[in-house]
This record gives C-alpha cells, structure tokens and sequence, in this order.
C-alpha cells in the first residue's frame, strides 16, 4: 500500500515518534511505501506532499515537534472530500494515517463516512479525548509543568510569596491535577469544579500559616464560582474560540489584595508543549504508529488506535469525539484533601 501520514492541529511532544513508528513498522513488516503531507490537511488538499522513506525517520523518537509541519486547515473549507479523494486518486495514496486532536479525528471521521480510508492516532497535551487511557504528549507537558513549579518554589520561599502558575486546558484539568499533586500545590483549580475566591483564600492563608510559601496551579479554563466566563486575552483562534489566558494573573491580584500576602503569577504556555518528548510519551507514541499501520492493513478504516491500560486497541473514530474526557468529581476529591 502507499500510506499518506499528516500531523494536523496544534504540535505535541512525540509526533515525531508515531512517525517513526509507523513508518519502520510499516515498511519492514508490510512492506508499505508512505508519504509525508505537509501542514495537516492542507497538504492534502493542495497536493503538498513528499515521499517518505524509512531512512527520513532515522532518530525521530527524540526529536520534538513534527517535521511534517502541521496548521488547523479543515479540508471542509477546500473543496471536502471530494478533494481529498482527488488527490489521494492522482497520488495512488491507498490510505491516510491523521494524527491529531479532537478537531482532527472529528475531520477523520467525517471524511471517512464519505468512504475516505482512513485511521486515526489521538493527539493532545490536555489527554482530553475520550476512547483512550491516555493521549501522547500529556506525559511531557505535565513534566514540564511539574518541574517549573519546582523551580518557581524556590523563588515563592526566598521572598515568602505566593506563586500562581497557570497551565494549559481550555475545559479540562488533567495537567493541572497531576502537575498540581507531583509539585505539592497548596490548591489546584480546573475548569470542571467551581471553586469561590473565599476557598481559595483560606488555602493560601493556611499554608502561609504553617510558614509555607503558597503555590496555586491553575487551568486556563478556570471559571471562579461566582463569574461567568474564562479570563481571555483577546481575539480568538483558528476555530473561532476566544483565546484563554491570564486567570493567573488575575487570580495573583485578587489574593494579595485579600491577604495581604505578595503574590506572582507565571503563565506557561507554549513551552508546556515545547521541546523533546519523556521516555513515556516516545514508547507511548511509536506504539501508537505500529498499531495504526496495524489497522491500515488489516482494513480498519473509520478507527483510531487507543491505550487501554498498557495494550494498544483500535476503537471507532466516533467514540474518540462524542465528548471531552473531564476529570471526575474523585480524581479531584483525592487532590484536595492535600490543600492547604
């Protein structure tokens, strides 16, 4: 078969690695031939693609980003699949790997129902896609994230501060939680539990109290109980979303307004998705590539390739975005009993 592989949405830690993965497996097992779409489904539609042999994807495992390149180009807006197949027809492409997050697999599943052959692998740092244990990517930037509020501390205790970090998820906390619990916030706060200013408050306080410097970790989506929306920092993205960001700041004014105690924010951002993937998130991916070769040969058109516990499955597309994985009331519940 000939194989075409994008990357499509934004970049994540161990792209690189599906990749390789499939592209190794692929042409030593099965002999397949692959190409490299450039940008996501924009490469599809404007027939922007290269060959991609096995020797291109020597050493990729450790290499961040994606030397394919990727964008948030629906090919619903460039003539539909009707010019997917069109393409694919003049390139003798048999099959599209789709790598990418809920938008992309959503596009996946739609072209499929068109009769598009198609297999997709889950993409994102929020691990918010429903239909897999976990999502690459998510390992990393929780990582990241773990380590700055390590380095922050040193700063919050030096000048008996309080920190607040703010970290990526738009409408879930699973960075949050996890990077909260590992670097021993004082109080964490996502997008799916409404928690008021007068809480938070008392957390800060009281570890203040116990001689501690307070660290706050804070989801993007973040809504304070009593306000109506996310803080936004103007303008929108390429899905016509306000863009979110700077709760941690407001959230840093508020508390030394309320308890008198010097507070800094720090917004990560990009770098959270930045730079060389974890050894988790290199196996995690490079597993993801080999099985979604898997299913192009054995004809799974319409599946995405799934963690469920430590095995690698296929399950349908639509069962990936029917909706957002959010982190249950539980997971929270075994946080906070540590605030404070």
């Amino acid at each position: 078969m000939r194989i075409g592989i994008l990357t499509s949405g934004g970049d994540c830690p161990g792209l690189n690695s599906v990749i390789r993965g499939a592209v190794m497996k692929g042409d030593r097992i099965y002999g397949h031939t692959f190409l490299g779409v450039h940008d996501g489904w924009r490469g599809l539609v404007e027939d922007d693609m290269r060959d991609l042999p096995r020797h291109d994807v020597r050493g990729l495992s450790r290499q961040g980003g994606t030397i394919l390149g990727t964008s948030r180009t629906s090919p619903f807006d460039h003539g539909g699949s009707d010019r997917v197949k069109e393409v694919m027809a003049s390139r003798e492409m048999d099959a599209v790997i789709a790598i990418g997050g809920e938008g992309t697999l959503t596009v996946a599943k739609l072209l499929h129902e068109d009769g598009v052959k198609v297999v997709g692998v889950p993409k994102t740092i929020d691990n918010d896609l429903s239909a897999t244990d976990y999502t690459f990517g998510f390992d990393t930037s929780v990582a990241i994230a773990t380590e700055s509020i390590d380095r922050l501390r040193t700063t919050a205790e030096s000048h008996h501060r309080c920190m607040v970090v703010e970290v990526m998820g738009r409408h879930v906390g699973w960075i949050a939680l996890h990077a909260g619990l590992a670097g021993g916030a004082h109080a964490i706060l996502i997008p799916e539990v409404r928690v008021g200013m007068d809480e938070v408050v008392g957390w800060v306080e009281s570890a203040k109290d116990r001689g501690r410097a307070p660290v706050v970790v804070v989801a993007e989506g973040f809504v304070p109980e009593g306000d109506t929306e996310a803080v936004s920092s103007g303008g929108v993205d390429g899905f016509g979303r306000p863009r979110l960001g700077g709760v941690g700041q407001y959230l840093a004014a508020e508390l030394e307004k309320r308890t008198g105690i010097e507070s800094r924010s720090m917004m990560l951002g990009y770098l959270q998705r930045g730079g060389v993937p974890t050894a988790f998130d290199r196996v995690l991916a490079t597993r993801f590539g080999a099985a979604a070769v898997d299913a192009v040969q054995h004809s799974e058109w319409g599946t995405m390739v799934s963690l469920d516990g430590i095995d690698v499955s296929t399950v349908a597309l639509h069962r990936a975005t029917r909706q957002l994985k959010t982190v249950p009331e539980h997971r929270y519940e075994e946080a906070s009993i540590l605030f404070g």
